[in-house]
């Protein structure tokens, strides 16, 4: 049995039926097979399948297997339309969706089917991927939406708590709580069919499109006053303009009203975070997008109390010309800045980097691109690459329409973007090339959906190396255990000393890896003296920082605050283990899957990891686990240390 096989059962079944219909279809075959599995015993004892031709069985019927390739499942969900502070001139500015996302995307259509709730969002992506054959014991979780530290705490902290609750209860509660909770905002008379969403705010949209407002003051009269579509968007408690209430509450804080999202304190956060950590479905990361100006050592301590292992950051080039005529309120230095905090503090760096924008030539893009993977400075570790296309709601149109800007022929673009590829290390992964953009959303521009693959072919036609780990990775198929070899890449940066640890098979590809951060002690330092009396920091917090791996504190500096068990952050002379990934095909908790996972790689990795900082002189290796991961490194040795777990070293 393989693929072939199957196309041509479905074919046979389908030409039978004499009615031109597809009464058999592939992407229903799993789900009904499945069904038989676990509801009508006797009808599948009849079947007399194996064990093994079961297994066989479900990886033939699987949709997608990619999906899950990489070793999780990942879901993402959408944050509700919220003002944006920036103001970039190539950001779509759809009033259905947050600022820079627009509504044909598919991600964006499933949010708004689902009014934004993100309870509901991640129930609609577990019944997805179940019903496509994936397991989805281990969750990546992965908020959009724009500029996530513009939104107000409350708000972060109800989306972020929302989910967890999802994937911590059962199945059977799951289904229960989305339909009290759909059932809520359907007797609000909420609507939630696109045709009906695109005539309500079809006025609003050709005012936006025409210049004639901005997204920011369209949203507030979409969402400030008056009846509302997104009862999320008063759960919080009252709006920033219009100051009225959301949903009727007792006296408790509580909604009284059967089925309404609830609020979450900090104590809530902490009770869904321990309820994940023995949950069937655990989240194993949690990203969230910001801009690099947003990064500060507050905002990255609130973001590890949410739980958040990764941060997408729209930086889209070094070239301070470029970005100040686009709009970026940033430069090149504060960019700097914001990834080594981001290092300091464990997070994985996850930015968006743009080909074409206004002002931009393709020997200039192949040139800024080299500088972020080769530059201490930068060298972040997974990439988005996107070139810049025209959408009718961006302020780019009016630069288009003058001839100040212009797309980059497909030639030239393919020739940056492949560029790009031979240029990437072999610690950096180029997660994508292409936005979600419907092509009939884009005016001028890239439209080839396959444009990854065009560049890839073009790689290959070269004979130019290819390093970066996307291409590298191991799929669906794993690789044999006894075949891999152990090999680390050492590299630096201007405030640590990077180790990537990598699985590899004979052919180059990867099976799994480890990234380790060996701070600086004078960029540390130096970041401490900085930031300790920071007005912010001092509001935020009511005393002086505590900044990653900072020296001992001082006596202004509360001694708690780096003190394991509490909210404090690492202390001087502790490496970070800020990433642990081991390829292949999703295996279940505590069970051998097909590929790579379980086999005990991920454990050699990190105690080869503690091995090399203890040799480097280091007294503690901390590690930046997500929730869901924190009772596998207290089997490897890591107490819980305030926002991180922590094993002394010998």
């Amino acid at each position: 049995m393989d693929v072939p096989w199957l196309d041509r059962l479905v074919r046979r079944h389908n030409r039978a039926a004499h009615d031109g219909t597809r009464q058999v279809a592939k992407r229903r075959l799993l789900p009904f097979y499945l069904s038989v599995k676990v509801q009508d015993p006797d009808r599948w004892a009849s079947w007399g399948i194996s064990e093994a031709e079961d297994v066989a069985l479900v990886r033939l019927l699987q949709a997608k297997p990619r999906r899950t390739a990489s070793g999780v499942a990942t879901i993402t969900v959408l944050t509700k339309p919220w003002p944006c502070s920036s103001n970039c001139v190539y950001c779509p500015s759809d009033i259905r969706m947050p600022k820079s996302y627009l509504s044909d995307e598919p991600a964006c259509q499933r949010a708004e089917r689902c009014w934004f709730d993100p309870f509901l969002q991640v129930c609609a992506r577990l019944r997805a991927l179940t019903a496509m054959g994936h397991v989805t014991d281990k969750v990546e979780l992965i908020v959009l939406g724009g500029t996530w530290s513009d939104y107000p705490p409350s708000y972060q902290r109800w989306f972020i708590g929302e989910l967890f609750r999802a994937l911590n209860l059962t199945d059977d509660e799951r289904a229960a709580e989305a339909e009290r909770r759909q059932l809520f905002y359907e007797n609000l008379g909420l609507p939630r069919e696109r045709e009906e969403l695109a005539r309500a705010y079809r006025d609003l949209q050709r005012r936006i499109d025409n210049g004639d407002i901005t997204y920011n003051a369209a949203w507030r009269e979409a969402y400030g006053e008056g009846p509302r579509r997104l009862v999320a968007a008063a759960i919080e408690g009252s709006d920033p303009d219009s100051g009225r209430r959301g949903p009727a509450r007792a006296d408790n804080g509580r909604s009284v009203f059967p089925g309404a999202p609830q609020p979450f304190s900090t104590d809530d956060i902490d009770g869904v975070h321990r309820a994940n950590e023995q949950a069937a479905k655990r989240v194993v990361g949690l990203v969230v997008e910001t801009r690099p100006d947003l990064i500060t050592p507050e905002s990255c301590r609130q973001l590890r109390a949410l739980g958040c292992t990764k941060m997408q950051i729209g930086i889209q080039s070094l070239n301070d010309n470029l970005l100040a005529l686009n709009g970026r309120a940033v430069t090149a230095k504060r960019v700097a800045e914001a990834l080594g905090l981001l290092r300091l503090f464990g997070f994985k760096s996850h930015v968006h980097f743009m080909a074409n924008l206004l002002g931009a030539t393709p020997e200039g893009d192949i040139a800024d691109y080299e500088r972020l993977v080769t530059d201490p400075a930068f060298l972040p570790d997974e990439v988005k690459l996107y070139p810049c296309c025209l959408v009718a709601s961006s302020a780019l149109t009016e630069h288009f329409a003058d001839g100040r800007w212009r797309p980059y022929t497909e030639e030239e673009l393919v020739a940056v973007l492949a560029a790009d590829v031979a240029a990437t290390p072999p610690w950096t992964r180029i997660s994508r090339m292409i936005r979600d953009i419907s092509a009939t959303d884009i005016l001028v521009g890239n439209k080839k959906t396959n444009l990854r693959q065009v560049v890839e072919a073009h790689v290959n036609e070269s004979g130019l190396p290819v390093r970066e780990i996307r291409q590298r990775e191991i799929s669906v198929e794993g690789a044999a255990v006894e075949s891999l070899a152990l090999e680390t890449i050492l590299y630096e940066t201007t405030i640590s000393e990077e180790r990537f640890l990598q699985w590899v098979a004979p052919d180059g590809r990867i099976a799994g890896f480890l990234r380790l951060s060996l701070p600086k002690t004078a960029a540390v330092e130096a970041l401490h003296r900085t930031t300790a009396t920071s007005p912010e920091t001092q509001a935020a917090r009511g005393e002086a920082a505590a900044f990653p791996d900072a020296p001992e504190p001082e006596a202004e500096i509360s001694p708690a605050a780096n003190a394991p068990g509490t909210d404090g952050l690492p202390a001087f002379g502790e490496a970070m283990i800020r990433e642990v990934h081991v390829y292949g095909k999703v295996a279940a908790l505590h069970r051998t899957g097909e590929g790579t996972q379980h086999l005990g790689l991920g454990r050699k990795l990190v105690e080869e990891a503690c091995r090399q900082a203890a040799a480097a002189g280091y007294r503690a290796v901390n590690v930046i686990s997500a929730i869901g991961t924190r009772d596998y490194y207290r089997n490897l040795g890591f107490a819980d240390a305030g926002l991180y777990q922590k094993r002394p070293l010998p």
